[in-house]
């Protein structure tokens, strides 16, 4: 059901251009245009359709059973293939005429022509209550409906409707307040109603809160639901970061003090080396479907089937249909009893792409069901993939980017810049990333502070920050090269899932920071490629920050560090020049 806008008046100074009441510009229609009635149209474009179709699939068959050529047509095949066409293309159009019918009553060229509001009467406020700053709504934005949403809860809404009986409806549960976007038309109106309506129930203004100034439509549907404003975040720059002979700065949106300036330290470091190297080990990611049988013998069998080498080609076929850039690589199961859970692995392309797999995994079970009618389909997610949890299959196998981060530390620059030496570097990563860790019985948490850099940039680029617990599963390794005097640091991290379309990528702000990158959107040369360089940036900023985090440790700096430049009084150049 589309909304109705309501019109500007005419300026002054208009003339005396002829004016259109309301009930005329609503009989305007988009089926005007058609020689006859929409109704008898549609009729004839139906039966000639179906006539043309029959007259062809019998001629067709005529050939086929005479051995004839199909490419050679008569005149009469010739007109019947041009009306099977014709036809198609109407019935295809026929479905937009509501569409059409709402472009042309918002159309700029029928605005000037139509004024709804005489001169005569004033203009209908458009809300009761004050506007406060927990609430204040500009001029209406246009927004798209929802699809999702059934016309029977879409409520109508009409011209005179104001916020405040708005407010009062979804306070008394008449209007839901997920459907506000689809009711106003306006996802900026509909954000601050719903705020105003929060505020009320609750009490709390929310003042704090910022409400204007963000683009709701660009979330509707894919990144936020029920909106009541966003939350601002400081996005700080560390670098240049020299990895594999190109220079990036780093977008890291963070409230910790310190971080990016440490950060930074560590890509110095890393830069007056000569530069960091990284290599991509694998790119798959994982969805891991829980089944069960009635017995475990029967469960075996399904597991046999899967990890048949010979089944694969068939299996891939099927799974790769979800996307033109799904590839099935592996299948790997496992049983508990009768239930069988199936690891499934594929490459995704730009995309982080956790839909993508599971479409393909969908299109698997789905195909299953032939071989092993008796298969009972317990979740598409067994917790074996495993997303968003610490997991040993993660750290072992991997998911989503396997990447490997080097480089060599001169000696001048660890005693010039991070201001320590060699072997105590050394020492330091055996006895705290190596021992330490494995006394806690940490798992994939043979680190500093990997998560640390991963989820400043992962917020800062649009991705999903749950995942940053697997994604900073890191082995930091420190050895002394060179006779002793350089020192070479690495990162191994298994399991960075990131994408450079989709999801939060596509928000103006994130994807100004994938800009920064050189990353944003899909690489059409090769596709999978930025989601790649993506990873490697990511591994290459952890490799900073840990070099320059155990530097701190190593000169016993750290606590001084904070209280110096983590305080109200902190110094901001000073940090960031440290």
């Amino acid at each position: 059901m589309g909304v109705r806008h309501r019109l500007p008046p005419k300026a002054a100074g208009d003339g005396d251009a002829p004016r259109v009441h309301a009930s005329d510009a609503s009989a305007i229609q988009a089926s005007d245009a058609l020689p006859l009635p929409i109704r008898h149209t549609n009729i004839f474009f139906s039966v000639l359709f179906m006539a043309a179709l029959y007259f062809l699939m019998c001629r067709w068959r005529e050939k086929v059973r005479a051995s004839s050529p199909l490419h050679l047509l008569t005149l009469s095949e010739i007109l019947a293939f041009v009306c099977l066409v014709a036809s198609l293309i109407y019935l295809i159009s026929f479905f937009g005429i509501s569409y059409v019918q709402s472009s042309i009553l918002s159309h700029d060229d029928i605005e000037e022509k139509v004024n709804v509001v005489e001169s005569s009467q004033p203009p209908l406020p458009l809300h009761r209550f004050p506007p406060t700053a927990a609430m204040s709504i500009p001029p209406p934005s246009p927004c798209p409906l929802l699809a999702e949403i059934s016309d029977a809860k879409i409520l109508s809404v009409c011209p005179n409707d104001e916020d405040e009986n708005i407010v009062q409806s979804v306070l008394s549960g008449e209007i839901p307040s997920y459907i506000l976007e689809s009711k106003l038309g306006d996802c900026r109106r509909a954000a601050g109603v719903r705020r105003e309506a929060v505020r009320r129930m609750t009490g709390r203004a929310m003042e704090g809160l910022p409400l204007d100034g963000f683009d709701y439509q660009s979330i509707l549907g894919q990144c936020c639901e029920m909106p009541v404003g966003f939350v601002t975040l400081p996005v700080g720059i560390a670098g240049p970061l020299v990895l594999d002979g190109l220079s990036y700065y780093l977008p890291m949106a963070t409230t910790e003090g310190c971080l990016v300036a440490s950060t930074n330290r560590g890509c110095k470091a890393i830069a007056l080396s000569g530069g960091a190297q990284s290599v991509v080990l694998r790119d798959a990611m994982s969805r891991a479907p829980v089944v069960r049988f009635a017995t475990a013998q029967r469960a075996a069998h399904l597991k046999s089937f899967l990890e048949d080498s010979v089944n694969f080609d068939t299996l891939a076929t099927v799974f790769n249909r979800s996307s033109r850039f799904a590839r099935l690589q592996g299948i790997h199961c496992a049983l508990a009893g009768r239930n069988v859970y199936v690891r499934f692995s594929c490459s995704t392309g730009d995309a982080m792409g956790m839909n993508m797999v599971s479409k393909g995994v969908q299109n698997v079970l789905d195909y299953l069901h032939s071989d092993f009618p008796d298969i009972d389909i317990i979740s598409i997610s067994g917790n074996f993939c495993s997303d968003k949890k610490p997991a040993a299959v993660n750290w072992i196998e991997g998911r989503g980017k396997s990447v490997v981060c080097e480089a060599t530390i001169k000696e001048e620059v660890v005693l010039k810049i991070l201001k320590t030496t060699v072997p105590a570097l050394v020492e330091l990563n055996t006895i705290k990333n190596l021992a330490g860790s494995a006394v806690a019985g940490a798992l994939g948490g043979f680190n500093a502070h990997a998560s640390n850099i991963v989820t400043a940039i992962y917020i800062a680029t649009g991705q999903d920050p749950a995942q940053n617990v697997e994604s900073s599963h890191c082995i930091t390794m420190m050895e002394a090269v060179n006779g002793g005097k350089d020192l070479h640091i690495s990162v191994t991290m298994p399991s960075i899932e990131v994408g450079t379309v989709g999801g939060g990528t596509q928000l103006a702000a994130q994807a100004a920071c994938l800009d920064l990158l050189g990353v944003k959107g899909p690489n059409l040369e090769s596709p999978g490629a930025n989601s790649r360089r993506l990873a490697t940036i990511i591994a290459g900023a952890v490799l900073g920050g840990e070099l320059s985090l155990m530097s701190a440790l190593a000169s016993g700096q750290l606590v001084n560090s904070h209280m110096k430049y983590n305080r109200s009084s902190r110094d901001i150049p000073k940090a960031v020049a440290a």
